[in-house]
């Protein structure tokens, strides 16, 4: 009795280390599957990095992108001041006794029909990345030329109708603008280029140019002459907008996706649940 005791004694420790080996060796593959998922997603991190740099090199090597931008940023320097220091600087030259409300009626009139106006004679010209650019620089030329004129007038009643059309020509470059900077780029590229033109032209356009034009008011101490300095900044947008004419341009917008996964690589992912996807198939009632 005492032998089979000892050996049952005997049995139960060696159970016992084979249990606690097992759990063990349980912890360091936890530790090392731990590390391991750390390690993954680093590289994870980085390899966003990287592709996140090579599409944006990509879109700075693209002049027909840049020259775009550059335009809007220009246009939109000129817009954003507009619509902070335009109401004070129709008050001070024209005495408007409702400047809030007028600059902020027309803005919204002539934003609404010039925009649609811009898409509709884009389609009528023929959708191309050429042709956006000649509507891009000629509407914004003449839009210069309109809002420029408006400021020269000493009469409220010369000063409303000609900024109202030079409004008018100003907003209908929303759709051009916007078509090149979605068919210049390939498919994958759209999100980032969009993103790209929407921050460029507000940390580089409207964001610096209300304290910019502040600072030049101070300087010259003259509403009027600080309104024609600044409405000629659209000349130089027309100008680089001008230029894109005689870039060569690509329409990519049809054009396939190189990031597309194959059909091969779609039956080889890995299901988001985990578990082999031939089990999965095999046995659909375990869940």
């Amino acid at each position: 009795m005492m032998n089979i005791r000892r050996g049952e004694i005997s049995d139960s420790e060696v159970s016992d280390i084979n249990v606690r080996d097992a759990v063990h060796v349980e912890g360091i593959m936890a530790q090392a599957s731990d590390k391991g998922s750390e390690s993954e997603g680093a590289f994870g991190i980085m390899n966003r990095f990287s592709r996140f740099s090579e599409d944006m090199k990509v879109l700075l090597l693209d002049k027909v992108y840049v020259v775009n931008v550059l335009g809007y940023i220009a246009y939109n320097f000129v817009i954003g001041a507009y619509s902070y220091w335009g109401p004070k600087a129709g008050y001070n030259i024209y005495h408007m006794s409702d400047a809030d409300l007028l600059f902020g009626g027309i803005t919204i009139v002539c934003g609404i029909f010039g925009t649609l106006s811009g898409g509709l004679i884009l389609d009528y010209m023929g959708s191309s990345i050429s042709n956006a650019f000649k509507l891009l620089s000629g509407v914004t030329f003449l839009g210069a030329i309109f809002c420029f004129s408006a400021f020269c007038f000493r009469s409220l009643y010369g000063f409303i109708p000609l900024f109202s059309v030079g409004e008018l020509l100003v907003f209908a470059t929303q759709a051009p603008v916007n078509y090149v900077c979605l068919h210049c780029v390939k498919p994958s590229m759209r999100p980032l280029a969009m993103a790209m033109s929407t921050v460029s032209i507000h940390i580089f356009g409207d964001v610096p140019s209300s304290p910019l034009v502040g600072v030049l008011q101070d300087y010259v101490n003259n509403w009027r002459e600080t309104a024609l300095i600044l409405t000629s900044i659209l000349f130089i947008a027309a100008g680089i907008w001008l230029i894109g004419i005689f870039l060569k341009s690509v329409d990519k917008f049809n054009e396939g996706d190189e990031n597309e996964v194959s059909t091969v690589e779609k039956a080889n992912m890995k299901p988001l649940l985990g578990g082999n996807r031939n089990e999965m198939i095999d046995d659909p009632g375990e869940a």
